[in-house]
Formats: structure tokens, sequence, C-alpha cells
């Protein structure tokens, strides 16, 4: 008897054990949400524990995953029906942002959170703009801000994940600058704290794996802001060859991109984000990315070198 006493006071002062969390990558066949994939496998994160929610579940790459013990599933913003049965089991979710939805992106964002809830899902991290409280000006911030206030409104734990500007896409226009040998902008001075997208996938897994970011929003970006003139710069340092920069007027650049030939909705489309890119709110680097993840951000200069050879056969 002595002995089951002591047996059921050490059972008592032992923690709980609690069921371990499932994790939901919500777009887990497109590009941000397969990298959040390999950065939660490399945080130990089993297989078993992963729910990969995509429109395209058939794709080799899930189907892989669904091998190792994934549970890959059918879900699609378009098809909101399909949402909560997709959910259904997770309790931890990355909710990625996204693409066009004709104008009712936040709507689909919101069908998705609300069958997330009825899902059971009790944390939600959301793929969202760097400053998107504060950029009030910014056309691509607006339905960002209106999926954060859904996110907020709806009961559940969040974590906004301001992402800034992918800086992925500098290698191919840094390319192009390269066989042009001139950088055209009517934006000289814009500065911008690009981050690449795999710093955003390793911030997101480690918002998803470890405690403590429950209602937190997180600017993450990358090291320090570069613009027009730093990328001509590094464009012919890293080449060699000589690129100039050619400032215009919005005005004349207008008239440039209409003598090429671009339609209007393109060339109004191409002066937004040229605007864009001249805010402050762009222009602040953050240190989440090393204080999440324990290891430092990408700088421009580093993607840009890593991926020299491509830079040196775009010359004319």
């Amino acid at each position: 008897m002595r002995n089951v006493a002591v047996w059921i006071a050490l059972l008592c002062l032992s923690p709980i054990a609690t069921a371990q969390d499932k994790i939901i990558v919500s777009g887990a066949s497109g590009q941000l949400g397969g990298l959040v994939i390999e950065e939660l496998l490399a945080r130990e994160v089993a297989p078993a524990d992963l729910v990969l929610v995509s429109r395209t579940p058939e794709t080799e790459t899930l189907k892989a995953y669904a091998a190792r013990g994934a549970s890959v599933r059918y879900g699609d913003f378009n098809d909101p029906a399909s949402l909560e049965a997709a959910y259904r089991g997770g309790t931890r979710m990355l909710l990625i942002s996204i693409s066009g939805g004709g104008g009712n992106r936040p709507a689909l964002h919101k069908a998705a959170i609300d069958a997330a809830v009825r899902a059971g899902v009790k944390h939600i991290a959301y793929t969202s703009y760097v400053n998107a409280d504060r950029y009030v000006d910014s056309v691509i911030a607006v339905d960002h801000r209106r999926t954060e206030k859904f996110l907020e409104e709806s009961g559940v734990a969040w974590t906004m994940l301001r992402n800034q500007i992918y800086a992925n896409g500098l290698v191919d226009q840094v390319a192009q600058i390269v066989r042009d040998g001139r950088f055209v902008t009517p934006t000289p001075d814009a500065r911008v704290a690009y981050v690449t997208r795999e710093d955003c996938a390793a911030a997101a897994a480690a918002v998803l794996a470890t405690p403590g970011h429950e209602n937190k929003a997180y600017n993450i970006t990358g090291p320090d802001a570069i613009g027009p003139r730093e990328l001509v710069a590094l464009a012919s340092e890293i080449s060699g060859k000589p690129v100039e920069l050619v400032a215009l007027s919005e005005a004349d650049y207008r008239r440039q991109l209409q003598a090429s030939g671009m339609r209007e909705a393109a060339i109004n489309g191409t002066l937004s984000f040229a605007r864009e890119l001249d805010s402050p709110y762009l222009r602040e680097p953050s240190r989440m990315v090393a204080d999440l993840t324990g290891r430092p951000a990408t700088s421009v200069r580093s993607l840009l070198t890593e991926n020299r050879d491509r830079l040196l056969t775009a010359g004319p």
C-alpha cells in the first residue's frame, strides 16, 4: 500500500501529458507553404502532426509528405464548404494570404478563419503585410488590414506575420538591369527592407512550433533597406558590368512606358507600385527573423551574390 501511495503522489507531481499540436499549413502546395513545411520538419515536427491543405492535394510533393505520415487534404478558398473538414483536428494554423480573389480576398480569408474556428483551431498565424496597421495609404495593405481585423474578432489566438516584399524577385530584376545596362525609375531614392521568402518561411515555422506568440504582430523584414541606387551599384559590382541609374519624373516615366506599347492599366499599376515602394513604412528593418529563428536574415547582397552566375550571363 505504501508503494502505491508513493506512486500516486509522484504521478500527481508529474506534468500531465497533453495532446500534441496538429499544425495546419494552408496553401501547402505553394512556394511559401512548401518552404514552411520543410522548416517545420527541420524543427523535428513529426509529419504525423502536419495537416497540409491545398486546392491541389494530388501534387507529387504532397503525396510524398502523405507517404511520410502527414495528413494531406483538399481545401479551396473559392470552395468555402471544403474548409471546415480540411481544418478539423488541427490546433494551430498558418493562414497564407491568397493572391487575387477578384477583389474579394478579405471575404475569402474570413471564410477560412470562420471555418477554422468551427473546426476547433485555437491559434491562427496570418501572412500579412509589413506595417499593415500603420501604412494606411498602401494599396497592398488594405486587404491585409481587413483580414487582420477579422482575425482579431474571431475569438482565437492570432499572430500577424507582417511580411515585407519578397527579395527573391530582385534576382530577375537585377539580371534585367545588367542586360539593359541601366535602371530607369521614377523613385530613385525609395528604400525597401526586402526579405527572402525562405526567411519568411523560417519565421512562420518558428511561430507555429514554439510558444509565446499569441496575439502578437511581427514585421518580418530583411536586415537592411535598399533601393534603386544600391541595386545599380550591386548589379555592377557583382556582374562586373557597367550599369547606369536613370531617374525620371513620373510624367516622363509614364511617357516612356506608353512609348513601349504598355497598356494604360499596366502603366497605372506600375506607377502605383513605384509609389508604394517610396514609403517610410517599408524602410524600417526589423530583427524579427533573427529573434524568431536564431539566424540572421539574408541580405540582398548575399542573395544576389549567391545568384552571381545568373547575373554574369545576363549581359547583352
